[in-house]
């Protein structure tokens, strides 16, 4: 009816009219065509939308399902002895209490940062947290052991003061001789005799009062002014201002690098700067480049490295101990070679077990690698082995630390590691905190200046030679 009565008015009014109004109805038709299959489209895909719900939902069921049914089986295989270990889920629920035990007593929150943090931050959180626990307890443990010495020493001083020949007091009075000779009888000034008994008791009285008293002194020393024995505060060293100034230490240190990366460029200015020594080679003071690295660069990094460093006192005497803290004079501190520090480190990281182990040393004689996929040898390692390698050859000629000191200097510019093995060193805080002055340059700065200077030689390739100092000692030997 519409288009009918649409076309009777079209032939009743003109013909531009009737055109617009067609083109109206045409419009408006589509815009219905269009409504409806948008209408239908957002049907279709709401409906899509829900059966991914609900198929989500469905999968979730199911593996919970599957969970449940495996736990089942696991706990079933279990009781009926089929199955060897406890299931998967016992176990996890076990682990849960022991973690939530140890956070709990660590006093440590994981479980905010948990899925932000590395498993090497992870565990040096849990380092640091025990850390906390331990290290007091080994400070106490070990003040209570030098405590017990210092008493053992006492009750042997006292004993021997015991042991000694007695007070004349004691004696039976035959030591007194007469005033007069040729008279028996005494003089009316003489003094009485004592009790041997009663004078006995007094003195074992006075040496309980005063062992009990220097205990107690000791016990109050070691607690309030920490001067037990071997620990003095470091505010009691002699500080030379003068000695504190690093600055003519530092520029030493970049001269010698400035000179070795000049000479190890110019001596082959290829691509890889390779500085090659064969062993027929005769090395010594004509090598210069060799001459610059182990008299200037090893002996200004050595001098940069012992800038405050001191080895606590060990010798303090246990008697003088409690009282330490109150004496007039200062102690003098004892230096210490940087070569002690490395040995330091090795020991601590226990590296003569770490290279001695068997799969080491069969790796190291055969060129294996330990391990499966492929070969990476951490910094760590290699300095654990070059210390080792240095002891083991200059150890048995009894040569000094600084000859040890430049071997390993050679080696880490051999293997391009000394920024790298020195970075290491700087980081362990175990050994820098207890060695080094605060007004050091290792405690001032950390060493990255130093470790920044010394990286302008990194990319240079060395064959340096290691065993220089006691090559001339090991051919003696070989020919003999």
């Amino acid at each position: 009816p519409t288009l009918s009565s649409a076309k009777v008015q079209a032939s009743v009014l003109n013909k531009p009219a009737a055109a617009s109004l067609h083109e109206n109805i045409i419009y408006s038709g589509r815009r219905l065509i269009r409504s409806g299959f948008a209408y239908a489209n957002w049907g279709s895909e709401r409906e899509k939308r829900e059966r991914l719900e609900a198929q989500r939902e469905k999968q979730k069921d199911l593996i919970f399902q599957l969970k449940t049914q495996l736990d089942d089986l696991e706990r079933f295989a279990y009781q009926e002895g089929s199955y060897d270990s406890l299931p998967q889920s016992v176990v996890m629920e076990r682990q849960k209490v022991i973690i939530d035990e140890l956070i709990k007593k660590l006093d440590v929150n994981l479980n905010e940062d948990i899925g932000n943090l590395s498993p090497e931050e992870l565990r040096q959180r849990v380092d640091a947290a025990i850390a906390q626990i331990v290290n007091p307890a080994r400070v106490k443990e070990q003040l209570v052991e030098q405590l017990k010495t210092q008493i053992r020493d006492l009750e042997m001083f006292i004993n021997f003061i015991q042991d000694e020949v007695g007070n004349p007091l004691l004696s039976d009075g035959r030591s007194q001789q007469p005033r007069a000779a040729g008279t028996n009888t005494r003089s009316p000034g003489a003094k009485k005799k004592v009790d041997p008994e009663q004078a006995q008791k007094m003195r074992e009285t006075g040496l309980q009062l005063i062992q009990k008293a220097l205990a107690v002194l000791q016990i109050f020393a070691a607690s309030q002014f920490g001067c037990a024995t071997g620990h003095v505060p470091q505010s009691m060293w002699p500080q030379d201002p003068c000695g504190q100034d690093y600055g003519p230490l530092l520029q030493r240190l970049e001269a010698a690098v400035e000179k070795v990366r000049v000479l190890g460029s110019h001596r082959h200015p290829s691509v890889e700067h390779v500085v090659n020594y064969t062993s027929s080679s005769t090395l010594g003071a004509r090598d210069e480049l060799t001459t610059s690295v182990r008299k200037e660069l090893a002996f200004a990094l050595k001098d940069l490295l012992a800038h405050g460093l001191f080895s606590p006192s060990q010798t303090m005497s246990v008697v003088l101990a409690p009282i330490s803290c109150l004496l007039p004079h200062r102690p003098v501190a004892q230096t210490m070679h940087p070569w002690e520090l490395f040995v330091k480190y090795y020991h601590s990281k226990n590296g003569k077990a770490f290279v001695e182990s068997p799969a080491r040393q069969l790796s190291q004689s055969f060129g294996l690698h330990v391990g499966s996929g492929p070969v990476t040898v951490t910094p760590k390692q290699s300095l654990l082995w070059a210390i080792h390698t240095v002891l083991k050859e200059h150890g048995r000629y009894k040569r000094g630390p600084d000859s040890e000191f430049k071997a390993l200097v050679c080696m880490a510019l051999n293997e391009q590691r000394l920024v790298s093995w020195l970075n290491l060193l700087c980081k362990s805080g175990t050994l820098i905190h207890p060695h080094y002055h605060s007004w050091s340059y290792m405690a001032q700065t950390g060493f990255e200046g130093a470790l920044r200077i010394l990286g302008r030689i990194s990319h240079l390739r060395f064959n340096l030679p290691v065993d220089l100092a006691v090559r001339q000692l090991k051919n003696i030997k070989d020919a003999f």
